[in-house]
């Protein structure tokens, strides 16, 4: 499936060690998945306005101040052991009843943050996980508060659940298709192999299969055991954060090669991958 510029973008700062990107480089990277340069400095230009990326100089760009909490809450998942402990069988629930939902923004907003949390809805404005992270409530408390701020959310632990509500919690998540995603996923991961590549189709094909499992991984409710099979989700994330460590090695040496060439005039169309390479 295409991909979005402003999905692009944000994903290279997010992976830049030094969270910093030139225009250039935005341009090649887009280019390289056939994304127009218009497209990518369009892209740039609106990031900027809505404050998700910041001027950090000439032509260079940063995260802005809308995407800081973000970001430092997606980053996480490189840290090698996921923070979930031990589980009794409650529950953190979310109270949402009280917020409108006329607004689309903050909807999107909120739903974006449930789903990072591993939130599912229980019932309508009632949000239910696990209480199985590090910290408890009052770590999911604070996480929420710097995605979603000021929306008033109540959080707290439930427990005492009738046997018919008990299970319906747990089959909020599908455990079946998030262990056979976890296998799956870790072979294709370890079973890919760069260097037969050029390196514009090792640094696209890395791309495309370390965002899908990153997103994966980001994503992941982190449940406890027996709700999936914990040990194929540990084997999963180790294999994302290889192939995280190889991609990164694979971008860095095409975004080398491309510094390495004269710039492009404004005025001629993007560069394909038969003029790049």
């Amino acid at each position: 499936m295409p991909v979005a510029p402003r999905r692009l973008i944000l994903n290279l700062l997010l992976g830049a060690r030094d969270r910093t990107l030139s225009a250039r480089d935005a341009v090649a990277a887009c280019a390289l998945l056939s994304i127009h340069e218009s497209s990518t400095r369009v892209a740039l230009a609106r990031l900027t306005a809505a404050g998700l990326l910041a001027a950090s100089g000439r032509g260079c760009y940063t995260l802005g101040p809308a995407a800081q909490a973000l970001a430092d809450d997606v980053s996480a998942w490189r840290n090698p052991a996921p923070p979930v402990r031990g589980w009794n069988g409650d529950w953190i629930a979310v109270h949402a009843g009280a917020l409108g939902r006329s607004d689309r923004v903050a909807l999107r907003a909120r739903e974006r943050a449930f789903s990072l949390l591993g939130l599912a809805e229980f019932e309508r404005g009632l949000y239910l996980r696990p209480d199985n992270l590090v910290d408890g409530v009052s770590a999911l408390r604070e996480r929420l508060a710097r995605l979603v701020p000021d929306t008033g959310l109540n959080v707290f632990v439930a427990r005492g659940f009738d046997p018919g509500r008990d299970a319906a919690a747990r089959a909020l998540w599908d455990g079946q298709a998030l262990n056979e995603r976890y296998r799956t996923q870790a072979r294709t991961l370890d079973d890919w192999d760069a260097g037969p590549l050029s390196v514009e189709t090792a640094a696209r094909e890395a791309f495309t299969l370390g965002n899908q499992a990153i997103h994966e991984r980001v994503f992941d409710p982190l449940l406890p055991a027996p709700l999936v099979d914990t040990d194929a989700r540990d084997a999963f994330f180790s294999a994302v954060r290889r192939f995280d460590v190889a991609g990164q090695a694979i971008w860095q040496t095409f975004l080398s090669g491309v510094r390495e060439r004269p710039p492009l005039s404004r005025a001629r169309p993007a560069p394909t991958l038969e003029t790049t390479s």
